[in-house]
């Protein structure tokens, strides 16, 4: 299967914002992708106090027009992450898998909030909007079986060991990593993810200067089983293709049975 995964700088125009979304995807579709990863919060990327405003259900404008492109080009598109109306005060932050029909065969609500204070550089205090996800999400496909992920879950092993146990080959992870934080470990942590689990990390981030100024990362990344970084973007908007096989997945854990070598009795807490 050909993989790919889009890199957007997204800014407070929801409209732009899918625009280029579909642009992107028209265009890794018309070179043979399977499947397409966007980043988080795909839609809108602004000031906080209107997270709650941009919100949407799902079913919803947003979520039909990724669901009418799969459709329409016949591949899985994950939609990174889009705001899900929880109530008045909080959203969800949420990563929606569509299958070739345009059906939605995963929702995933984002478990890990980033509350983070670097002083004189940024602050985020992600659960004063958004409420937490509290279940792991699966999909089954005629390529393997995929697990959803966004952006700060990367620092829980133990949410990525968890999917691996539920049998995942591949793990998606939409992003929004600033540039300060991505820089000290963005790829250390996707690669020690893919390693220990034994299994691919697909992972889009955003890039380029955000609403407020701060600075998005990108380094959209295709990880495989070894840790091998396979397909890196390059830096500004656009798309990284990558030609996966998942009988590799097999082949490392047949080669390092690390699962069955697990002592979960010792340091089960």
């Amino acid at each position: 299967m050909k993989v790919a995964v889009i890199q957007l700088n997204v800014g407070e125009n929801k409209s732009k914002n899918l625009s280029k979304a579909v642009h992107f995807i028209d265009e890794a579709a018309g070179k043979g992708a399977d499947i397409i990863l966007l980043p988080e919060c795909v839609n809108f990327f602004g000031d906080t106090a209107e997270i709650i405003n941009q919100a949407e259900t799902i079913p919803g404008p947003t979520s039909d027009v990724f669901s009418k492109k799969a459709k329409e080009h016949k591949i899985y598109i994950n939609c990174g992450s889009i705001y899900e109306v929880a109530d008045s005060k909080y959203a969800y932050n949420t990563s929606l898998l569509f299958d070739t029909n345009g059906e939605i065969i995963a929702k995933y609500r984002k478990i890990h909030l980033y509350d983070a204070t670097f002083k004189d550089r940024f602050t985020s205090k992600e659960s004063e909007n958004i409420r937490p996800g509290n279940k792991l999400v699966t999909a089954d496909t005629e390529f393997g079986k995929f697990g959803l992920s966004i952006c700060y879950d990367v620092r829980f092993p133990e949410l990525f060991r968890s999917l691996a146990l539920e049998g995942c080959q591949m793990i998606f992870l939409p992003a929004a990593f600033p540039q300060y934080t991505g820089s000290m470990y963005w790829e250390t942590l996707l690669r020690a993810r893919a390693v220990e689990n034994q299994c691919y990390i697909v992972a889009a981030g955003q890039y380029g200067k955000s609403y407020n100024g701060n600075v998005f990362f990108g380094n959209s990344l295709i990880i495989d089983p070894w840790g091998t970084v396979i397909a890196k973007a390059h830096e500004g908007e656009g798309i990284t293709m990558q030609d996966i096989d998942l009988s590799f997945v097999e082949q490392v854990r047949n080669n390092i049975p690390t699962f069955s070598h697990r002592k979960p009795e010792v340091y089960k807490l």
